[in-house]
């Protein structure tokens, strides 16, 4: 298999106190990207790594791509779709859970795991390329 873009990488914590999670990565070098802390997540950059913190939303720490976006939030003209990911999954035998209509065009999201438990979301913002 060839070597794919799946979009910017980050891991995405389950945490249990968003504000003390937010102050202790802002300790480390952290800063804030996006997000809203009212809905109870936000998303954190220190130079190229990008770290999401999720409170109430996930079930456990969870990798996490974005197809469609740069490491600064910024969208792309030219990338694998998620609804194109999905189907090369599946087409691999490879479970996933999340429905997506493959005729969408828009932002859309589905979870693989791996065959130690762990949870990959690919969570696409932006459009599908034409």
């Amino acid at each position: 298999m060839s070597e794919r873009d799946l979009g910017t990488f980050s891991p995405s914590l389950a945490v249990q106190d968003l504000a003390a999670s937010r102050a202790f990565y802002e300790a480390l070098g952290f800063a804030v990207l996006g997000g809203d802390a009212d809905q109870g997540w936000l998303i954190l950059r220190s130079g190229a790594t990008i770290l999401g913190l999720f409170q109430g939303m996930l079930e456990k720490n969870t990798l996490t791509f974005n197809p469609g976006w740069t490491g600064m939030a910024q969208p792309l003209q030219d990338f694998e779709d998620v609804r194109a990911i999905k189907a090369r999954l599946e087409a691999a035998g490879i479970e996933t859970q999340g429905e997506i209509d493959p005729a969408s065009t828009g932002p859309a999201h589905f979870i693989a795991v791996d065959p130690d438990g762990n949870p990959v979301l690919f969570d696409q913002h932006v459009d599908k390329p034409r």
